[in-house]
């Protein structure tokens, strides 16, 4: 059975749109934090930013990554919260820099604080990527109309501080589950006034789904195809491919516990290019240039299917 095409969009965002369907877009991850799960303080240095951040943010837009989205709080499990305040201090200066070197470069934060939002658009970024769908600041859907951003609404089962303590889900609750909360998202950002074609789907891997709940969305991703909205995967490096990897048939030799962070590359390019077969139109990737390389080959088989 061939692959179904892909649908096409324009997303608006706050100074100009982006085409998406007629090839995949790599999303590089810039987190400027100490404590993020997989580069925490790698590009984050209160001495030296926004010097680290820039470097990077340069390569991978020099290797693929046709967007950058910028975070300075993790929301790891567990993760310690910040203030706006701090996470202001570390991603504004990283986002005037990057433009002041890159002018076009297209910026999205990634956070879920409406302030840091505001300013950080300001700065120049030109998409609120929100990890609650709008749902932990209730302010954010209105700053995000007011701002006329692009928005991308993610799907998360409770909180960073609740996941470990969350029960399982039931293999036939989990698309329901993602389904109802991004319907509640979207019903949030239509009372506010955020038109449709700014918006972003993400069914938000790792956030409140535990394990081989993922793969099951990854599985049945195409029911998301029901929102006629574009979708955003972001899966790179994440614990339920080491879990995958450290328990699989052939690899016990290789991997005598979990893989660390950094040695889940191949595993997140195989679970990129199942999401892009299935309809993902944005990858959110730490690896630029093997996601651009393996979203290349993905698009030519949608092409000819």
């Amino acid at each position: 059975m061939p692959f179904a095409p892909r649908s096409s969009f324009v997303w608006k965002l706050r100074s100009r749109s982006l085409e998406l369907g007629a090839r995949t877009l790599v999303m590089g991850i810039l987190n400027v934090t100490p404590d993020s799960f997989s580069d925490g303080g790698h590009f984050y240095d209160a001495a030296s930013a926004p010097e680290r951040a820039l470097d990077h943010a340069i390569h991978m837009l020099d290797h693929g990554a046709d967007l950058l989205d910028t975070g300075g709080e993790s929301t790891r499990p567990n993760a310690t919260p910040v203030s706006t305040t701090e996470e202001q201090q570390r991603v504004l200066p990283v986002i005037e820099a990057v433009l002041r070197e890159r002018p076009r470069t297209v910026i999205s934060i990634d956070t879920f604080h409406a302030e840091t939002a505001r300013a950080a658009v300001a700065a120049g970024a030109e998409i609120v990527n929100d990890v609650s769908g709008l749902m932990w600041d209730d302010a954010m859907a209105a700053i995000c109309a007011e701002l006329r951003c692009g928005v991308v609404l993610m799907h998360a089962r409770g909180t960073p501080q609740q996941w470990s303590t969350l029960p399982a889900l039931d293999k036939a609750e989990i698309m329901p589950t993602i389904t109802h909360g991004l319907e509640e998202c979207l019903a949030k950002a239509s009372a506010a006034g955020i038109a449709r074609e700014a918006i972003v789907l993400d069914p938000g891997l790792g956030f409140g789904k535990r394990g081989d709940e993922n793969y099951t969305v990854l599985a049945r991703l195409d029911e998301m195809r029901h929102f006629d909205l574009p979708l955003l995967i972001g899966l790179s490096r994440k614990g339920f491919l080491a879990q995958t990897l450290a328990t699989a048939p052939g690899l016990g030799q290789i991997y005598k516990e979990l893989p660390a962070p950094a040695d889940r590359l191949h595993a997140t390019v195989a679970a990129d290019v199942a999401a892009i077969l299935a309809g993902a139109h944005i990858v959110r990737v730490h690896d630029v240039q093997a996601a651009a390389e393996a979203a290349a080959i993905a698009d030519s088989i949608l092409r000819r299917g």
